[in-house]
Parts: structure tokens; C-alpha cells; sequence
């Protein structure tokens, strides 16, 4: 059984095998240094000058050893009984590969197109400005977070769930450092090959992945899901049917709604991508340390209350690129991403305001009511920045004082920016608590308020503003049997691990269904 153990060192120490491996003997008193060591956690500590590391680590005394990764141990479900699975991303991938372990054939069908393609329409939309509405940031193989960062970090309580979920990403093909860092990243330049790997498998043992094959209708009969129609042509019959289109696929709201089932409206929250360098981020975070090679680009956690309802910081990307998400061609979306080493010279992140159904006095019970003022939002945008995928732009200071900017020092938009007052483009709930909340964080972070950040609007895409409700034991909707919504895009995930835990959880709830039907 291994030992465990944990105190801080100075980062340079990191790499230290020799000092850590002392310093392992001295903190459990061991008189032989006959042991093995491996890392279980690692977070960074810059509260005080002196910057430090909290590690933690297992120990194997001589005879131990690690335990063998058997995280994943799938079966060939090619001959079993299928179930579909509705969209590619995290929450349909680990539902997918769930099903190969527990024995049930996934089929996987993804509007978008596989992830190498995808790349190809992702260039013309940040070089050209142009949208394919079924290729983008948002859909394809691998979900908005294949393109947009690859953050791992979750607030999930269950810790079980979580380490499988990244033991998986490991098992095809990720860093073991996302099992030891407090705040895991993958980056969009690895990613793809991960989820490469994963559809390997799927059809290696028996599953199918189908690219541009669009959900465009449901058969429904006594309660119970019993088809659905793909690319408005071809129908299959299925009794289970997973539903992780992602919180962007707004047609499949509709869809579900003229077909009588029921959806809800939900808070999201909206507001604008900044971007300061990195430098000043840096410099801020780790009491003006810079280029240093043993501490990682600096990040921050930002949170207000103003006039009682919540803005804070949202998806940080630590030398990263503020990037295109639209997924109409008459609307301008914003978010971020970070490549796997972090080393781009800007940081941005979302900062963003809660919205609520009650916002919109009278309407509380429209199902679209924050999906509409979402849309409202993104094609105001794009009308402001002459109706092109170029951004709405504002330096933070000229928005704090109300000046309309001049000029800029630069931004990682590719599209380009065009100076807006962020007051035409945010109605005044918003742009007033982004005002106040840009003062509160010049507090609590010296220097962040600055005229040299560049503000990008809109960040709206934060999560889903509808829910599709579900039975919280079965997880099936709650009127329609066999249909069971997922993850980021029903309400009930935020963030990769969140929703490839969700997508699992579903997978779950099947094989519990099956157990009471034999």
C-alpha cells in the first residue's frame, strides 16, 4: 500500500529528482531511500512574494509498485444492442466509450465534420470572415472544446468520476500532468489527436461514428422515443437516445419544442472577452516576476457582486488567442483558447454578467426568452461591426469613462476589430455592471485596469440558456422515455470533464434501465 505525503517547495525545485526524493525520505522518516515516488497533485501558491509550489505525492516502499491502468477496458459491442448518441463532443465521446466497457453499440451522429476537416473551415472563418453554420468553433468532431482551449478543470464533487474521466484522456494519448495539476489544460494543438484516437476506438469495437449527419427530427409515440430522422431524409429506430448536441445547436430547441417536448428557459451570463498581455498578467500575479521559466503563464479568478447580481471572470486563457465562435453568418461571438504550452503574448478571458428569465418582466415562461436576447445580442454585434465577423472593440479605461477609442495596441482577433462603445452593443444592466466590476477588479488586482486591455463583445456562449428538464434519478427527460439530454447543451454540465462525466452518467442510467427491463 502506498504512503502519501505532501508539503510546498520553490518551483525551480520542480525537476529536482534527487532534492525531492530527500525531501520525500525526511518528511515520512523513512531510514532507506529504497522507494519510488510519482506526482498526485500540484498547485501554485503566489499569495506572498516568495512563490511556491503545494505538492503532493504517492510512495512505493521497495516491493510496491503503482497500480496498473485498467481506467478503460473495452469490449467488442459490434453484435449488441445500440443506442444513439447525438453529437460528437466530450459528452457524446465518453458516452460512446462508456458503452464499449458496459456492452451497448453507440452510433454517434455528429452534424459537423471530423476534426482534421474541420480545421480547413475554421481557417476560412478567422481569415475570410466566413461562417459555415455547420462547421465551426462550436460543431464538429470533438465539441466547441477541441478548438476552443481544452480546459480540464472541474467543480464536480465526485472525485472518482473525474479522475476516470481524465484517465481516459491519458489513455489516448494526453500528458499524465493533467492528473497532478490543480487546474488541468490539454491545448487546442494536442487535442486533436486525442479525439482522433477515441473515434479509433469506438469503431474498432464496434461502434459508428457518422459525420455531417444532422438530427432533424424525433419520432415520438405514448411518451417514448422511437426514431429519429437524420439530414431530413433517413430515419432509424432507436428505443435510447442520448442528446449531447452542445449549448449552440439552438435548431435543436426548436425542434424539440414544435414536437411538444418540453424545454425551459435558463440563466446564462453575457458579457465581453478582455485581453491584456501576458506580461502584465504575470507581473500582477507573481509580484512583478516575469520570463521566468519555472512558473507557468500566470492566471486569474475574478468574481464581484454588483447591485446584487454576480460578474466575474469566465474560461482564462493564460497566452491565448481571443477567437471567432459564431455559428450563423449574421452574428459575432467571442471566446478564448490557449495552445498546450501557453506562450502566446496575450492573455484574455471572458468577463461576464449573470442573466435571468425574470430579467424580462412578463415573459418568464417563454422558453426562448434568454436564447432571443442572446441572439439580439451576437447580430446587434455583427450590424455594429459592419456586418462582418470582425469584433466590437473598446480599450477598458475609454469604457470606464465613457470615451469611444481611437486606436488599439494590438488583439489576437483574427478578423480584425472595429472601435464600438460597448453601450450600443449591451443594454444598460449589462454594460453598467461591467463598468463597476472592471473598477472592483483594478482593486483587487493592481494594474489590471488599464487602457492598454482590449475589450471584444460579445462573450455569450457561456453556457446553454435553455434547459431541457430530466428525471434526476433516471436522467430521461422528464415526459419522454428513452431520451435522455445531456451535458452543456440540456443544463447540465459546464465545461469538457463536466460533460464527459454527464455523458458517461447517461450511458449509466441505460444499463439500469436494461437491468429493471430483464
Amino acid at each position: 500500500m502506498s504512503l502519501s505525503v505532501q508539503f510546498q517547495i520553490l518551483p525551480e525545485q520542480v525537476e529536482d529528482q534527487a532534492f525531492l526524493k530527500s525531501r520525500i525520505q525526511q518528511e515520512l522518516g523513512l531510514k532507506s531511500d529504497d522507494f519510488t515516488f510519482e506526482w498526485k497533485k500540484r498547485s501554485i501558491d503566489a499569495r506572498k512574494r516568495q512563490i511556491k509550489l503545494n505538492c503532493s505525492f504517492d510512495v512505493y516502499l521497495k516491493g510496491e509498485f503503482p497500480l496498473k491502468d485498467n481506467y478503460f477496458e473495452p469490449k467488442d459491442c459490434s453484435q449488441q444492442k445500440a443506442i444513439a448518441i447525438i453529437g460528437a463532443g466530450p459528452a457524446g465521446l465518453y458516452a460512446a466509450l462508456r458503452c464499449l466497457e458496459v456492452g451497448i453499440k453507440p452510433i454517434v451522429f455528429e452534424r459537423g465534420k471530423d476534426v482534421r476537416s474541420r480545421r480547413r473551415d475554421l481557417a476560412k472563418l478567422n481569415k475570410e470572415g466566413i461562417v459555415n453554420a455547420e462547421s465551426n468553433y462550436c460543431f464538429g468532431e470533438g465539441g466547441a472544446g477541441t478548438y476552443s482551449d481544452g480546459k480540464l478543470y472541474t467543480r464536480s464533487k465526485k472525485r472518482g468520476d473525474v479522475e476516470k474521466a481524465l484517465r481516459w484522456f491519458v489513455h489516448f494519448g494526453a500528458e499524465k500532468d493533467i492528473l497532478v495539476d490543480a487546474h488541468p489544460h490539454i491545448g487546442t494543438n494536442k487535442l486533436p489527436n486525442i479525439i482522433v484516437a477515441m473515434r479509433e476506438e469506438i469503431i474498432k469495437y464496434g461502434g459508428e461514428v457518422r459525420f455531417e449527419s444532422k438530427l432533424t427530427d424525433l419520432k415520438i409515440e405514448n411518451g417514448a422515443i422511437k426514431a429519429i430522422e437524420i439530414n431530413g431524409s433517413e430515419w432509424f429506430q432507436f428505443d435510447n437516445v442520448i442528446l449531447a448536441t452542445g449549448h449552440s445547436a439552438r435548431d435543436v430547441f426548436e425542434l424539440l419544442h414544435s414536437r411538444g417536448v418540453k424545454i425551459e428557459a435558463k440563466p446564462f451570463a453575457l458579457g465581453v472577452r478582455i485581453e491584456h498581455t501576458q506580461d502584465l498578467i504575470d507581473s500582477i500575479q507573481y509580484h512583478g516576476r516575469l520570463n521566468d521559466d519555472f512558473v507557468p503563464p500566470a492566471s486569474y479568478s475574478l468574481v464581484t457582486q454588483v447591485d446584487g447580481r454576480g460578474v466575474y471572470s469566465f474560461c482564462m486563457c493564460p497566452g491565448g488567442i481571443v477567437a471567432p465562435c459564431a455559428t450563423e453568418q449574421e452574428e459575432v461571438v467571442t471566446n478564448g483558447w490557449s495552445p498546450s504550452k501557453r506562450n502566446n503574448p496575450y492573455s484574455n478571458s471572458g468577463i461576464v454578467v449573470s442573466v435571468s428569465p425574470s430579467d424580462f418582466p412578463g415573459k418568464e415562461n417563454d422558453p426562448f426568452i434568454c436564447l432571443n436576447f442572446q441572439k439580439e445580442i451576437e447580430k446587434r454585434a455583427w450590424e455594429l461591426a459592419g456586418k462582418t465577423q470582425r469584433v466590437p472593440a473598446q480599450r477598458m479605461l475609454d469604457f470606464v469613462q465613457r470615451k469611444k477609442s481611437k486606436d488599439f495596441p494590438r488583439s489576437s482577433y483574427q478578423p480584425g476589430i472595429v472601435s464600438v462603445e460597448m453601450d450600443e452593443v449591451f443594454p444598460k444592466f449589462i454594460a453598467d455592471r461591467l463598468r463597476q466590476a472592471f473598477k472592483d477588479f483594478g482593486n483587487k488586482m493592481k494594474g489590471y485596469l488599464t487602457n492598454d486591455a482590449v475589450l471584444h463583445a460579445p462573450e455569450s456562449r457561456t453556457s446553454s440558456p435553455i434547459s431541457i428538464p430530466r428525471n434526476s434519478e433516471t436522467l430521461e427527460h422528464i415526459e419522454i422515455s428513452g431520451l435522455y439530454p445531456c451535458a452543456e447543451g440540456a443544463g447540465y454540465a459546464g465545461g469538457i470533464i463536466s460533460a464527459a462525466i454527464d455523458g458517461m452518467k447517461c450511458v449509466d442510467a441505460i444499463v439500469e434501465k436494461y437491468k429493471d427491463e430483464n
